[in-house]
């Protein structure tokens, strides 16, 4: 039997595929034809050779408007580019021409917010039509709309001094022209760029004056008259060329307070992981298998390793990199002699505050976190109330909330209820989040929906002797089928829950760089972006 992993693997990496074909082969042709590369072959060109990519947000928005905005129009991202981790957005003008639809806001947004959190530099490669104006009730108004874009290009400028440097290699029209012009250097291409507040259309229907792209925001126009911008050249290749420059002489990044060691491969390769977990979700294994994949030489040096064994805390290393890494463990659990065995999966009180104790001691040592989720919940019953569950389930919130430490997030299986809370849910703003594509996400599971809102007819129904009637039965199969399509870490990825999806043998590739992209900003890792304490003084 085909693993469940392998299985969704594969569906999921078929629908990747597809969404980085953006507009498609013939659009791509067009941007051929004009003279500039795509949105992907700029980010290509744009990084280090053999270098990964950890894209942010690829199926943000896959199943909204019939198909029409793979990956919502903008390539996000983290690039290395002359050996340092650098934020990438890209506008991807096969899409729509590149205009914003909200979720392009979204992506943008949670770009900028990582170049800010990670104290790393951020490249805009700008190509966009501006605002998708069907859709500008999602784009223009709100706290999180497009001014928001150029609120954190002002505050990364003027207080958090992240470099940000904007290539304007297409469209660059209306409010959008202030992304590149709140950066700190612009470069244009000859010919194929154009920046302006108005296009030659609008300028006419305003003004009455008839006058072309070039002469009214080309790039010469503005290097040469308006002295907007500061690089004009003669191609995309040339661009690209330039903005690697440009980050090469940027500051070397601060060195690490990090005990940094010779990274050391895995105990096992990260393709037995497929073969971990059990095709049914509901399944025991054991997660001590998945970390001896992951973690420099498989070595976990865990933390009360007797105590509260439904849960895993210790300290362990990536590719060189100390972290501590809670992680639930899943199956039956053994308790101590005279106690009851307890259910891999759930957080009990005695679980919840070694895990409190234990993000506490990482918090003051200064080490990172890595959370490996599969969680069902908190413990429930009379017995867990009465050994203080929601006195033990704060305390491991309020400890995992107020760390000021990097925190990374992996969801291998379920990640359902205050336990998602408490195991760094996106709501507690970790660093990253990303997913396994057998992650699911969502308050309960379907079953135990079912169960909550249609016990009492089922209880009913069996106390009768009959099943239950057709309206409740097709209530119990409509609420299942919706439950199990919202499951899907594909559908979490749609709507910007996760950052990516990641494949087993990719896990620990994507974890190193952000790690190290995260560990370049010495603290605290307080929300998106911590201001300076005097403002306007550089720390």
């Amino acid at each position: 039997m085909t693993s469940r992993l392998r299985e969704l693997s594969d569906a999921t990496r078929a629908l990747e595929a597809t969404l980085r074909q953006g507009g498609g082969a013939e659009k791509a042709a067009r941007q051929h034809k004009q003279g500039k590369l795509t949105a992907r072959e700029r980010v290509t060109q744009l990084m280090d050779a053999d270098s990964p990519f950890l894209e942010i947000g690829l199926l943000v928005a896959h199943d909204r408007y019939d198909g029409q905005a793979p990956a919502a129009g903008v390539v996000t991202g983290i690039v290395m580019v002359a050996g340092r981790e650098c934020v990438v957005v890209a506008n991807d003008a096969t899409v729509k021409a590149g205009s914003w639809w909200p979720e392009t806001i979204t992506k943008i947004l949670r770009a900028q917010e990582l170049a800010m959190r990670c104290h790393i530099p951020i490249l805009y490669l700008v190509d966009s039509a501006g605002v998708n104006l069907p859709y500008q009730g999602g784009v223009f108004p709100g706290q999180y709309g497009a001014s928001r874009i150029f609120y954190y290009n002002s505050l990364m400028r003027r207080y958090l001094h992240v470099p940000q440097i904007a290539a304007v290699m297409g469209q660059c029209v209306a409010g959008g022209a202030y992304l590149p012009a709140l950066s700190d250097v612009i470069l244009m291409v000859k010919g194929t760029s154009f920046m302006g507040l108005g296009g030659p259309n609008l300028v006419k229907g305003a003004t009455g004056q008839t006058i072309d792209g070039e002469t009214l925001g080309g790039a010469i126009t503005h290097t040469e008259i308006s002295g907007v911008a500061h690089y004009a050249v003669d191609n995309d290749v040339d661009c690209i060329r330039q903005l690697r420059e440009l980050v090469a002489r940027l500051p070397a990044a601060p060195p690490t307070r990090q005990a940094l060691a010779e990274p050391l491969p895995p105990a096992e390769p990260p393709e037995h992981l497929y073969d971990v977990l059990p095709h049914d979700h509901r399944m025991s294994y054991d997660m001590h298998a998945v970390l001896r994949c992951v973690l420099d030489g498989g070595v976990i040096d865990e933390f009360q390793s007797h105590l509260a064994k439904e849960i895993i805390c210790g300290d362990a290393r990536i590719e060189g990199m100390p972290v501590g890494v809670i992680a639930n463990q899943r199956g039956l659990i053994k308790g101590r002699a005279g106690e009851k065995p307890r259910f891999g999966g759930i957080i009990y009180a005695e679980s919840a505050e070694k895990t409190a104790y234990f993000i506490d001691r990482c918090n003051r040592q200064g080490l990172p976190l890595l959370f490996v989720q599969d969680v069902s919940g908190f413990m429930v019953g009379a017995e867990a109330e009465h050994e203080g569950i929601i006195r033990a389930g704060a305390r491991f919130v309020e400890a995992m909330a107020t760390a000021t430490v990097p925190k990374l997030v992996l969801t291998v299986n379920h990640a359902s209820g205050a336990g998602y809370y408490a195991m760094a849910g996106q709501g507690f703003d970790p660093d990253f989040i990303f997913s396994w594509p057998t992650g699911r996400m969502a308050v309960m599971e379907g079953e135990s929906a079912v169960q909550a809102v249609h016990g009492p007819s089922i209880q009913a129904a069996k106390a009768a002797g009959g099943p239950v009637s057709a309206d409740v039965a097709d209530s119990m199969a409509e609420m299942r089928e919706d439950y199990e399509h919202q499951l899907d870490a594909r559908y979490a990825g749609a709507r910007g829950y996760i950052d990516a999806i990641v494949y087993p043998e990719d896990t620990r590739a994507a974890l190193a760089m952000a790690l190290r992209s995260a560990l370049q900003n010495p603290g605290p890792h307080l929300g998106p972006f911590v201001l300076p304490t005097r403002l306007g003084v550089s720390e």
